[in-house]
């Protein structure tokens, strides 16, 4: 019903489109562009996403005039007046407004997803051209024709009209909304053209592709195949921010897999591109770790939303390639992968510019331990075993379940099920000596300084002896975890070394 309303009436009501806070918002703009006696658009992912039927949290405006000038004009219709972000170099002004800016109302804020502020952007109409070794245009005013000419797809090129003799209108030179009914992205003119002078645009059909669930036209991913050498002159922050709304999708393996036969992935992140293939010796072969990791990517996301426990997932076999060899009468082995993927993590992060800090020591620690669990699933499973996990997952153990779970990708059923119901007996112990042991975020119950208080020693390696022989004494199950017997074992310890307590 909705993209039959679109498609076939030329005036669009606005109340089809917007709530009650969105058309005053809109109506303000109105009034405040007729005032200034110049015409303004509502443009691009706003109308877009309100076809679709996707929330949104924000809109653009352009004018033909001056877009931080309307947004000062637009602003001094609310009370409070919000404040006017602004950005004179480029043209741009941005206001947000929420609940306070509607004293009014019965409740229903001008709010976005998840609570937050509806910001509107105005900016008045361009046309760019650009130089080949640049993505940064060269702009000067243009029409509105001009400024949906230059935008990146015919799904973003779409405008609704404020202006008083058609409010509502919609204009969609390009067929938009027949391209929303089909699913499909393409770009509204030559798609050589548009990947070469703004090569950023490669990435962005790919992350709509992906988060809207659209196929990407056979022409349009061609010239990006064509020109995927161009995405050098891209900034790493600019690909990244792709890259993680890429992976933030409902099924982010159709990015990754689009980005590999797109050329892309060899230029921005040879580590992955590297997973390809399967390499039979005698007859004995190994999984396409690639497409392995794309499962277990989609697994994980089906469960988890964190940007962090994604990329893990991508990251837990990214140094299969580099631990690969065949042994003889065994088969293929990638023995230590989990310890050597550890180690290019940071590298990884630093080549991305993702953060190098907590999150980033997160997903080490999970591509390091990925494996604990599921050999856990292959053996007898001890106390000791367990406590070592929780010991060594920490407060992280959770999103290590979660992630050894994903990577059960056999097309084995039997083989799943199996696995499946082992790793629930692990959970089930996990469960048991958590409560008995106490480990999971685990302190020390005998601190350092308590064994040099005690023994009247400064910093030195029989401290480091005593601490290490009670973590392992409580790990192994010699001792209970608590203060009064770690104190008793540390004095055995001690007086081992030849220490004897102060007096």
């Amino acid at each position: 019903m909705r993209l039959a309303v679109f498609k076939h009436l030329s005036l669009h009501r606005m109340d089809i489109l917007c709530t009650d806070k969105e058309r005053d918002i809109f109506n303000k703009i109105a009034e405040a562009a007729a005032e200034m006696n110049v015409r303004s658009f509502l443009i691009g992912g706003f109308v877009r996403d309100k076809i679709i039927g996707r929330q949104t949290k924000d809109a653009d405006i352009v004018c033909l005039g001056d877009g931080i000038e309307l947004a000062n004009k637009v602003a001094g219709k609310f009370l409070p007046r919000p404040y006017v972000a602004f950005f004179k170099t480029f043209g741009t002004a941005q206001i947000k407004l929420n609940s306070i800016h509607f004293p009014s109302s019965s409740g229903e804020a001008a709010q976005g997803v998840d609570g937050a502020d509806f910001e509107v952007e105005f900016v008045g109409a361009r046309k760019e051209s650009y130089n080949y070794d640049s993505r940064k245009p060269v702009v000067e005013p243009g029409s509105l024709e001009d400024d949906q000419d230059r935008r990146d797809f015919t799904i973003n090129a779409l405008a609704i009209s404020l202006n008083k003799d058609d409010f509502g209108k919609l204009i969609d030179p390009f067929n938009g909304v027949g391209d929303i009914e089909n699913k499909l992205i393409q770009t509204p003119l030559e798609p050589s053209q548009t990947f070469s002078d703004d090569p950023l645009r490669m990435m962005r059909a790919i992350r709509f592709a992906t988060q809207l669930g659209f196929a990407i036209s056979p022409k349009t991913f061609q010239a990006i195949i064509d020109n995927a050498d161009r995405i050098k002159i891209v900034s790493q922050e600019r690909i990244t921010d792709e890259l993680n709304k890429i992976m933030l999708s409902p099924t982010p393996s159709i990015g990754w897999d689009l980005l590999s036969r797109s050329g892309l992935l060899k230029i921005i992140f040879p580590p992955m591109m590297a997973l390809h293939g399967a390499e039979y010796v005698d007859g004995k072969g190994h999984k396409d770790n690639f497409y392995h990791t794309l499962q277990v990517l989609d697994n994980i996301a089906a469960n988890t939303d964190d940007l962090w426990l994604r990329w893990a997932a991508v990251l837990h076999d990214i140094a299969k390639p580099n631990t690969k060899k065949f042994e003889e009468g065994h088969g293929w082995t990638f023995h230590g992968h989990e310890v050597v993927g550890a180690r290019m993590v940071p590298k990884i992060f630093t080549k991305l510019k993702l953060p190098l800090n907590e999150k980033m020591k997160l997903v080490q620690k999970l591509v390091l331990l990925h494996l604990r669990p599921i050999a856990l699933t292959k053996e007898t499973i001890t106390d000791s075993a367990i406590r070592r996990l929780l010991f060594d997952a920490g407060e992280d153990i959770d999103a290590l379940m979660m992630l050894c779970q994903a990577d059960i990708t056999s097309k084995n059923q039997q083989k799943v099920k199996r696995y499946l119901q082992n790793f629930e007996l692990v959970r089930e112990r996990m469960k048991v000596v958590e409560e008995k042991d106490h480990l999971r975020n685990w302190q020390p119950p005998i601190t350092g300084e308590l064994i040099m208080q005690t023994f009247g020693i400064s910093p030195s390696r029989e401290v480091g002896i005593i601490k290490d022989a009670i973590r392992e004494a409580i790990l192994d199950g010699e001792i209970n975890n608590d203060y009064e017997t770690a104190f008793q074992f540390m004095l055995i310890k001690a007086k081992q070394l030849n220490l004897q307590p102060v007096q």
